[in-house]
């Protein structure tokens, strides 16, 4: 009886450490991506409102990327491969997505950017990312990016020898794809296109 009981303690044991290291796993995801977009730990870029440190007379090359996950069916390119600017200069950069199915579908952007040294000082003003889209069948949409290279990039030991940023986005499609009604119907038929972008907002 005794052993029985030992080996029903253990179990229990076991099975909370199972619990926790559970709980644990799911919080960290995010946790850790409030981390490295605070921080811009792992080519995580930081969000700002804007730059107060002026503009260097030193340019910089930033290239744009973007994909989809396997599962997302929409097309999805930048509307510019890569830009020069001078760093501190506000920058606005276009991507295009297109849903080609027969049915309207929700997504969302994740970003990095390279080299993991530039990450801290890519700041974006204002960006589509971690924000819901929904495109309707056929419907194309453009979206803006707006951003800076922070001049403190010139101060940082590897950030100094940084020419070029790649600045990457992945479009997923979200989990929950039922239940659109009419008032979401509707919102994604006034989404912005080509013709009526989104700069608005960011007046």
């Amino acid at each position: 009886m005794t052993e029985m009981t030992s080996k029903l303690n253990t179990a229990k044991k076991l099975v909370g450490v199972v619990v926790i290291m559970g709980a644990l796993a799911w919080a960290s995801v995010p946790l850790y991506d409030l981390f490295c977009r605070v921080t811009g730990y792992g080519g995580t870029t930081n969000a700002s409102t804007g730059n107060t440190e002026g503009v260097l007379d030193q340019t910089i090359k930033v290239r744009f990327d973007a994909s989809t996950a396997r599962d997302m069916p929409w097309e999805f390119k930048p509307e510019q491969r890569q830009m020069e600017l001078k760093i501190g200069q506000d920058g606005m950069a276009f991507y295009e997505a297109y849903n080609p199915t027969d049915k309207p579908i929700r997504g969302t952007a994740s970003y990095n950017v390279a080299p993991y040294a530039a990450g801290a000082y890519f700041s974006k003003i204002h960006c589509f990312c971690f924000e819901e889209q929904i495109l309707q069948p056929g419907e194309r949409m453009s979206m803006p990016v707006n951003f800076y290279v922070d001049p403190d990039i010139v101060n940082d030991r590897e950030g100094k020898y940084v020419h070029t940023i790649t600045l990457s986005y992945t479009f997923h499609m979200m989990d929950d794809q039922t239940g659109m009604d009419a008032d979401d119907q509707q919102a994604a038929l006034i989404e912005p296109t080509p013709e009526t972008p989104l700069t608005s907002q960011l007046q």
